[in-house]
């Protein structure tokens, strides 16, 4: 059986990615270590909290004895790495958290794969000759584009707030333990995320919380910021995709070729909570969207070039903005209304 660590499995895309993967195979074992801070949530995991392939720790990845002791015990061949601080605000207003978790915790997860997984330098022990490690990134930290053009996996990184320089640092991190000492790894830089679990303080669940209340939905500078959407179990299946078949060393853009401006997004969420939920005759959720000032540093557009992923993998996004969108507003007009 396969023994699969997965840290930051209680948080948005972790939640998703161990639902899918116990989904599909009966013969994996889930390791869930996560330290439960406010982005992570038990509740993410109800629906498999008792399947007999899974047991979770609640644990901090910057802990290195624990780690050691965690690969020992459940004899680790496998990790998906998505434990991460990843608020952009929150990096803002406290950065050191983030270098903390994203880059030492980062670092102490690879210094654990490496020591118990590799005799010497390119040389993997008979046991772990097919371990792998994945490392789960953001497209942030290749900075932000203009009006045209994308990012690959070429572009040079740039990161503008302290998370992103923190991801790009774990990168980093990871890119050196395949050069230095021959660590099977890979790297997924993603475009941003939507679906059921994510966390309160994000774009969408922000929208319709404040829209259900009635109050004002803060729509940071112009409303004109660019994001690449991309769907959360499109990533999943992404995610297993580069595990199984990705290029030893290789990094792989995970987008969901799907730009939409802010504005637009609240737009579109206001109207599909016009015809789920509707107010008073002829009025509208849009007349609660409101301009606040802009964050710092903000980025003006990303949006993700993932031709190598279709090209490599034969995969794309499956998920139609909209579909998505939509199953994702009613998921928290569920979990607000409740």
């Amino acid at each position: 059986m396969k023994n699969i660590l997965i840290t930051g499995g209680a948080g948005f895309i972790g939640s998703n990615f161990i639902i899918y993967i116990l989904s599909k195979h009966s013969d994996i074992s889930v390791i869930n270590l996560d330290k439960l801070t406010y982005a992570g949530n038990l509740k993410n995991l109800e629906s498999i909290k008792d399947n007999a392939n899974y047991t979770f720790i609640q644990a901090d990845i910057c802990d290195k004895n624990l780690l050691h002791e965690i690969f020992n015990k459940y004899y680790i061949d496998s990790v998906y790495h998505f434990a991460a601080e990843s608020h952009v605000d929150n990096s803002i207003a406290g950065p050191e958290v983030f270098v903390k978790t994203n880059v030492l915790g980062t670092f102490q997860l690879l210094e654990t794969a490496k020591n118990h997984w590799m005799s010497a330098p390119f040389e993997a022990k008979d046991k772990y000759k097919n371990a792998r490690f994945l490392h789960v990134s953001t497209d942030e930290v290749y900075g932000s584009l203009g009006s045209e053009g994308y990012f690959t996996e070429e572009t040079p990184y740039a990161p503008n707030s302290p998370y992103s320089a923190s991801k790009a640092g774990s990168d980093m991190l990871v890119r050196s333990y395949h050069h230095t000492f021959g660590l099977n790894t890979v790297i997924t830089n993603c475009s941003n995320n939507f679906g059921p679990n994510q966390h309160d303080e994000k774009l969408i669940p922000v929208i319709v919380r404040k829209a259900l209340a009635k109050e004002k939905i803060p729509i940071y500078g112009d409303g004109k910021n660019i994001r690449d959407w991309l769907f959360v179990k499109d990533h999943c299946r992404a995610l297993e995709l580069i595990f199984q078949n990705g290029r030893s060393g290789e990094v792989y853009n995970i987008g969901g070729s799907c730009e939409k401006n802010n504005i637009q997004i609240a737009n579109i969420i206001c109207e599909i909570l016009d015809e789920l939920n509707p107010l008073k005759k002829n009025e509208s959720y849009k007349q609660f969207i409101s301009f606040v000032k802009d964050r710092p540093g903000h980025d003006r557009r990303y949006a993700i070039d993932s031709s190598k992923m279709k090209r490599e993998l034969n995969w794309h996004a499956e998920t139609k903005f909209e579909d998505g969108l939509r199953d994702t507003v009613k998921w928290f007009l569920e979990k607000y209304k409740g």
